[in-house]
C-alpha cells in the first residue's frame, strides 16, 4: 500500500482554496499619501472606464528617498476572485514596469516625491477586455506597497437607474431604493437570471456596495430590478467639508492656523446631526480635490498640513469607536482614523496629515461586531443627495471571464415615491 507524503499533500489541498479567495485592496504604508486614482474626470474616485480610455494613478512618497516603484495589472472575476485569463489575453504589452514619471516637491515644508502613472503607455499599450482589474504597486524589492481596484466596461447595454423612497414605512424617511432597467439592444443575454449580475455602488465606495443582484423578471429585451430591501441603501447625510488651499489664512471650515514643523489647521468642532432636521449642504459625495492658491502645479507645490478634527460627544458616544471617513483615504477604517476622547476639553479628536485641497468627510461608528454605522452621528435622511453607479456583469455560455457590459448612473437629487 502506497503511503502519501503529507509534506506534499497539504499544499495540493490548499491551492484551490487560495485561488478562489476574494482579493481585497492593500492599504498604503504611512509614508505613501494622497493616492489619487482617476479616469477622465477631475475628481479622484473609483475609476470605471470605457474600453480604450486611459486611467491615471498619482501618489506621494514622503520618505524622500526617490525610490523606484513598479506596477502590475491583474484581471478578476465579478466577485474579485482571480480570473483564468493569461496576461497576454487581457493586456497588450507588458506590466511589471518601473514608474518613470516623478517629480520632487517644490517650495513646501514637507519634502515628498510625486509619482504619476498613465495607462495605456509605451510599455502597457492597452487593456483588451472588460471586467474587474487590480493595479498593484511594488517597491524595488518586489514587496507589495499598495493596490487599487478599477473597472473597464463595454457599452453593450443601456442601464436605466431610478432612485425611489423605501416602500417600507418604517424606513421611508431614512432609506433610498435603487430601481434598475437593463436594455440589451446589441447582444443576446442567455439565461440572464444566472449569467447577469448587477452591483450598485453608492458614492464610489465599493466597501458598502450591494452585490450579486439578479433580475427580478424580464420584459422583452429588458431586465427589471424593482426590489425593495435588496436594493436599499441608508440615505446618510451630506458630507462635512473644509478647504485649505491657502494654509496661511482663514479658509472654509478652518477655525485656527498654527505653524510648527509643518502647518496645523484646526477645523471647527462638529456636532452630532442624527437628531437634527435634514439641511441641504452641497458636497462632492465624499471625494476630494488637491488644490493650492498661487500654485501652477498643485501636484508638487501643494504642501502637507496636519488637520485637527474634533467632535462634541454625547453620552451615547462614550463607549463607541468613532472614525473619520471619506475618499481621501479610500474609505479605510483603521487606528489612524479613530477619534480619541480628550477628557480635558470634553471632545473627541483626531489628527491627520493631508495635502492641501478641498475635502469631504464624515464621522461614522464601528460597532463591536465590526459592522459600520454611517448614520449614528450624521443621521440618515431620504433627501440626502447621493450618487449611485450600477455595474452590470455578464458571462456568456462557455465564456472564461466576466464582462462588464454596461454602466448606469443616477442621483437621488430627483428622488421620487
Amino acid at each position: 500500500m502506497q503511503v502519501i507524503n503529507r509534506k506534499f499533500f497539504i499544499p495540493i489541498l490548499l491551492f484551490p482554496l487560495f485561488c478562489l479567495s476574494q482579493i481585497s485592496e492593500v492599504n498604503p504604508p504611512n509614508y505613501i499619501k494622497t493616492v489619487n486614482f482617476k479616469g477622465n474626470t477631475p475628481e479622484t474616485q473609483l475609476p470605471i472606464l470605457k474600453l480604450g480610455e486611459y486611467v491615471i494613478l498619482e501618489f506621494d512618497a514622503l520618505n524622500g528617498n526617490e525610490a523606484d516603484y513598479y506596477y502590475k495589472i491583474t484581471h478578476y472575476n465579478y466577485d474579485w476572485t482571480p480570473s483564468v485569463l493569461m496576461k497576454s489575453e487581457y493586456m497588450d504589452g507588458f506590466d511589471n514596469q518601473r514608474i518613470r514619471t516623478y517629480e520632487n516637491s517644490f517650495n513646501s515644508y514637507q519634502i515628498y516625491s510625486h509619482y504619476q502613472l498613465t495607462i495605456p503607455n509605451q510599455q502597457t499599450r492597452g487593456l483588451k477586455v472588460s471586467g474587474n482589474y487590480m493595479l498593484s504597486i511594488f517597491n524595488s524589492n518586489d514587496e507589495l506597497v499598495f493596490s487599487r481596484k478599477f473597472m473597464i466596461y463595454e457599452d453593450a447595454t443601456a442601464v436605466g437607474v431610478n432612485i425611489k423612497r423605501s416602500r417600507d414605512v418604517k424606513f421611508i424617511e431614512e432609506k433610498q431604493r435603487v430601481e434598475i432597467i437593463i436594455t440589451s439592444n446589441n447582444i443576446q443575454l442567455n439565461n440572464p437570471t444566472q449569467n447577469v449580475k448587477a452591483v450598485i455602488v453608492q458614492n464610489n465606495n465599493l466597501k458598502t456596495a450591494i452585490k450579486n443582484l439578479k433580475p427580478q423578471y424580464t420584459l422583452g429585451n429588458q431586465l427589471i430590478y424593482k426590489y425593495d430591501t435588496e436594493t436599499s441603501f441608508w440615505g446618510g447625510n451630506e458630507y462635512l467639508f473644509f478647504e485649505n488651499k491657502d494654509v496661511r489664512a482663514a479658509n472654509t471650515g478652518i477655525r485656527a492656523i498654527d505653524l510648527q514643523e509643518l502647518y496645523h489647521n484646526y477645523l471647527f468642532t462638529n456636532v452630532e446631526r442624527a437628531s437634527k432636521p435634514y439641511t441641504y449642504n452641497p458636497d462632492i459625495n465624499g471625494n476630494y480635490v488637491i488644490t493650492a492658491l498661487d500654485a501652477e502645479n498643485p501636484s508638487i507645490e501643494a504642501d502637507y498640513v496636519w488637520i485637527h478634527f474634533s467632535l462634541i460627544p454625547k453620552e451615547t458616544f462614550k463607549n463607541k469607536d468613532i472614525h473619520v471617513y471619506g475618499n481621501f483615504n479610500n474609505y479605510v477604517i483603521d487606528e489612524s482614523t479613530k477619534l480619541q476622547y480628550d477628557e480635558t476639553y470634553n471632545v473627541f479628536t483626531n489628527t491627520m496629515l493631508l495635502k492641501q485641497g478641498f475635502y469631504n468627510y464624515k464621522y461614522v461608528v464601528v460597532n463591536k461586531d465590526g459592522s459600520l454605522d454611517e448614520g449614528a452621528i450624521s443621521g440618515n435622511f431620504y433627501q440626502t443627495e447621493n450618487n449611485y453607479k450600477v455595474i452590470v456583469y455578464y458571462r456568456d455560455l462557455g465564456a472564461r471571464y466576466d464582462k462588464i457590459i454596461g454602466i448606469g448612473e443616477g442621483s437621488s437629487v430627483n428622488i421620487s415615491n
